[in-house]
């Protein structure tokens, strides 16, 4: 697997990020108006900005209805700081289209069915053969704690399998889709530990040592520090990192290459996972081991 393979880093990788769609803006055509053609008229860069504001009002209210498991129009006004009238009249473009409902009887919005279909695209999309989902299921039934498998998708490291429970649930932010905070995150280091020196250069330049807890590692040498340990062993830990009263423990999961491809982790209270140390760090080494034999034979041509 090459670098460009593992992160994404084509030619455009790192111009996309810089300058995203709006670098396609595309002046009016003003010869064209003026002449009265029959052409459609092109958007103006400040009518594709107002566009471009509406856009991110309008997912704003899919996060915070989401946020808050269901929210009020005046709720959503003071949430994210927009007027009560535009509230409304997002709120309801958001209703026609699916990605909300509204429940009058309680005067609120939740959230629509649209959004159902899209995460199961989006699970789809991560390509995990039911072998592996079930090797996680499997660990978190065994071990009694929230189960996690994380991989590369594109240029991101990305939660793309979680396994939990009533009695051993997932903290809250750690759901499929996460790809923040890979600097303190047990499943996060493993990923960074697996890339190249100049991947990793060019991943933590876009993805800064960001303080979550007094525990997180900010400093860049803290870090290589950690990854070599996570190297020497094979295991990474993070003890109240990314969330106060959370520790984690990961193992890599290798493609047919040989490299780093994914990792499989646990969550738990810090008490309750520093007693069990020993039995966590096994259990996600023979999980791992497993996975890593579930993506070679997953990845071998069908007959």
């Amino acid at each position: 697997m090459t670098s460009d393979q593992v992160l994404g880093m084509g030619s455009g990788w790192r111009s996309d990020r810089v300058t995203g769609t709006m670098g396609a803006m595309v002046a009016p055509d003003a010869d064209a108006d003026a002449a009265g053609s029959s052409r459609p008229r092109r958007s103006s860069a400040s009518d594709l900005g107002n566009g471009a504001v509406t856009l991110t009002k309008a997912l704003s209210i899919v996060e915070f209805v989401a946020e808050r498991e269901g929210a009020s129009a005046r709720e959503i006004a003071v949430g994210i700081g927009i007027p009560l009238s535009t509230a409304y009249r997002l709120a309801h473009i958001l209703v026609g289209a699916d990605y909300l409902v509204h429940l009058k009887d309680e005067r609120r919005f939740a959230l629509g069915i649209k959004l159902r279909i899209l995460s199961q695209s989006v699970d789809r999309q991560f390509g995990l053969s039911p072998d592996v989902r079930a090797e996680v299921g499997l660990l978190h039934r065994q071990v009694g704690a929230a189960a996690y498998f994380a991989q590369y998708r594109g240029s991101e490291v990305v939660v793309a399998h979680v396994e939990d429970s009533p009695e051993c649930p997932r903290a809250i932010p750690l759901d499929v889709g996460l790809h923040e905070a890979t600097h303190a995150t047990a499943f996060g280091k493993v990923l960074l530990a697996g890339m190249l020196p100049e991947q990793r250069d060019q991943y933590l330049s876009i993805h800064p040592l960001r303080r979550l807890t007094p525990a997180t590692m900010t400093e860049r040498a803290d870090l290589e520090n950690d990854l070599a340990t996570v190297n020497r062993t094979g295991v990474a830990w993070e003890y109240e990192e990314f969330m106060p009263d959370l520790v984690c423990v990961a193992a890599g999961v290798r493609g047919g290459n040989g490299m780093i491809v994914g990792s499989v982790a646990l969550s738990g209270s810090a008490k309750r996972m520093r007693r069990n140390a020993p039995a966590c760090e096994e259990a996600v080494r023979r999980t791992a081991a497993r996975v890593s034999r579930c993506l070679r034979a997953y990845a071998q041509p069908r007959t």
